[in-house]
């Protein structure tokens, strides 16, 4: 599409409330432009003074050096009339600074834990560009540098981006939080023969100038902004779906992502239209730390979602259905990030559900509770931390990244559709997109629209309910919906047979989906004897399993039990997956069963291969 560049006359930023206050503060700034005032509490810059409208990024890559360089140009409006422009930084060496075309003198403050260098730059009244040289340092924490060895082709580098949550910064000089929404229009210089992709509208083909031209025409959040550099290639699912991947890996993943275009249709028949013209989605090289980022038009996913049987796609899902909860209507601060997440989570298995049925769907709700029950021992009964309305005053928003705002979240999403009805809330859901599009919220302000537009003062069902146990309570309220086990009621009867002696059938396994197996080995007793371990692989084929799920769940297993004969497949498992879901829960096993030095040994010969936020993480396990 070649849209005309458009004004955002609406950016919201949002006061993340150091006390969990539920006040709202808004602010109209002008006659013809207002947005919300806020105070982000992960965000240095002024946004809530100055509108940032549209970004122009003029920049270069060289994979050699592993240097983003370049220039990013500010449109702004500056409706206060204040006296200059923050903007965050982490790591960023700013070579100058031009404000309408002039030279200005810039001041670069001391960085800030966890928030980088605010970089505070003179404007007047009038002002309406500003740009920014600069280039990327050695801690960028949203680039991933890969080099050959690291990619499945070994021939060519890699880059690629994960600017969730306060990462951009790192690599432009931006007001980064979820709050402030800007479009965007790129020139990027790549080294000759490798592709250039980005959160928006992409090629299909290579460049033969190595120079690729993006355009973001929807307003979006500086931790949507992605780039992805490689050996790439595209192959076409349906007119508006297609897959990007290296060359080795396009045909598996064109297979494994066959029903996209399906999945897409699927979603818009039940929260309305898919706004962001193409959706398309890119398979990184194996070191990529989560499942997958739901840039606007182009996710990335990890390649541990290709199976081989598209059992895994489910995914997919998730990031897809982010194109409504999250980049369509955005949590406000990281404090809300539930909003996000637990919407996605209810919209994913609403998905599945059309497309696999219903019983499918509850093996993922089922799941997902037993994820949720885990993550609250983990964290406390009684912390905080499992509030949905988090407070992160002080803190890396990445310890929000749990699988509370995920789990917790949809959970209530559920309890609502149970009491006013599935076609009520649908309804709602709809209007919801509809009213918030391309707009940011606040906790608070999602329960005052809830109130207002589905419960509307109904004393039974906010009884029923009960709001503020899940929004402002900890642990998992007593109200809390389960899912049908009927399929898996099955399982733990095969599971129990098993434990007395008898092997669950292959006419029945073999029909068996990825959650039914997840559920038979995440209930066994700990540990299994050596010869019931040797009774599953033989049958099963566990330790062999090309299902990183499955696979992961087998090894961790393994670990417990001491079953060796599954050692050398899970060393290869751990040289090969970047995933943190895998990693963490596998190496903290290792640790935790008398096998430190197995652990050290492989993460000392593997860690190199992963993202930097996946070694921060990891650092502290394996020590």
């Amino acid at each position: 599409m070649n849209m005309k560049r458009f004004c955002v006359l609406l950016v919201a930023i949002v006061i993340a409330s150091c006390n969990n206050n539920v006040s709202k503060k808004n602010s109209t700034v002008s006659s013809d432009t207002s947005f919300l005032v806020a105070k982000d509490i992960h965000t240095q810059s002024n946004a809530d003074s100055v509108l940032l409208k549209h970004l122009d990024l003029d920049i270069k890559v060289d994979l050699d050096k592993r240097i983003i360089s370049g220039s990013a140009t500010w449109t702004i409006e500056n409706t206060n009339k204040v006296n200059e422009l923050v903007l965050d930084t982490y790591d960023l060496g700013i070579d100058s600074v031009l404000s309408d075309g002039q030279k200005v003198l810039y001041r670069l403050d001391s960085p800030k834990q966890y928030l980088g260098a605010a970089l505070h730059i003179p404007i007047i009244p009038q002002t309406e560009l500003v740009t920014v040289f600069y280039k990327t340092g050695k801690n960028a924490r949203a680039l991933q540098w890969l080099d050959p060895v690291q990619t499945l082709s070994k021939t060519h580098s890699f880059l690629y981006t994960q600017s969730e949550s306060i990462y951009a910064r790192s690599w432009i000089p931006c007001a980064d939080g979820p709050g402030i929404r800007y479009t965007y229009d790129a020139r990027v210089a790549v080294p000759k023969g490798l592709m250039a992709l980005m959160s928006a509208e992409n090629p299909q083909q290579i460049s033969d100038s190595g120079i690729y031209h993006f355009k973001m025409d929807k307003p979006i959040p500086a931790y949507l902004m992605a780039l992805a550099v490689g050996d790439i290639t595209f192959r076409k699912i349906n007119d508006r779906t297609g897959v990007y991947a290296e060359p080795a890996m396009i045909d598996r993943a064109h297979y494994e992502f066959e029903d996209v275009g399906k999945m897409v249709s699927t979603a818009e028949k039940l929260y309305g239209a898919y706004r962001w013209g193409r959706y398309d989605v890119l398979v990184l090289p194996p070191g990529f730390p989560i499942g997958g980022m739901e840039n606007p038009k182009l996710t990335f996913c990890t390649p541990t979602v290709i199976a081989g049987d598209r059992s895994l796609v489910n995914l997919i899902a998730h990031e897809l259905a982010h194109s409504w909860s999250g980049n369509l209507v955005t949590n406000a601060t990281w404090n809300d990030f539930w909003l996000n997440e637990g919407f996605t989570e209810y919209f994913e298995r609403r998905i599945m559900e059309e497309m696999e049925g219903k019983s499918y769907a509850d093996m993922l709700w089922q799941i997902g509770y037993e994820d949720l029950e885990d993550e609250v021992t983990n964290i406390g009964k009684d912390d905080k931390d499992t509030w949905l309305k988090l407070d992160l005053k002080g803190r890396d928003p990445d310890a929000g990244l749990t699988d509370i705002p995920y789990e917790k979240g949809c959970h209530f999403l559920k309890l609502i559709e149970v009491n006013v009805g599935r076609e009520n809330f649908d309804v709602f859901l709809n209007k919801y997109f509809n009213e918030h599009a391309f707009k940011t919220i606040t906790t608070e302000d999602f329960l005052k629209y809830l109130d207002n537009n589905l419960i509307k003062d109904n004393a039974t069902l906010k009884n029923n309910i009960n709001i503020n146990a899940w929004v402002y309570g900890p642990g998992i309220p007593a109200n809390c919906p389960h899912a049908g086990m009927e399929r898996f009621d099955r399982v733990d009867n095969m599971r129990s047979a098993f434990l007395k002696g008898t092997l669950p059938p292959l006419a029945i396994t073999q029909k068996w989906t990825t959650y039914e197996w997840l559920h038979f080995l995440r209930k066994m007793p700990k540990p299994l004897s050596l010869v019931q371990m040797k009774q599953l692989d033989d049958a099963y084929h566990f330790t062999k399993s090309t299902n990183s799920e499955i696979a992961d769940l087998w090894f961790i297993t393994a670990v417990t039990a001491g079953y060796e004969p599954a050692y050398g497949a899970m060393q290869e498992f751990l040289s090969t997956v970047g995933r943190r879901k895998f990693l963490e829960p596998l190496y903290k096993e290792m640790m935790q069963t008398g096998k430190q030095e197995m652990a050290k040994r492989i993460y000392k010969a593997y860690r190199e291969n992963y993202h930097p936020l996946a070694q921060e993480s990891l650092d502290k396990i394996v020590r």
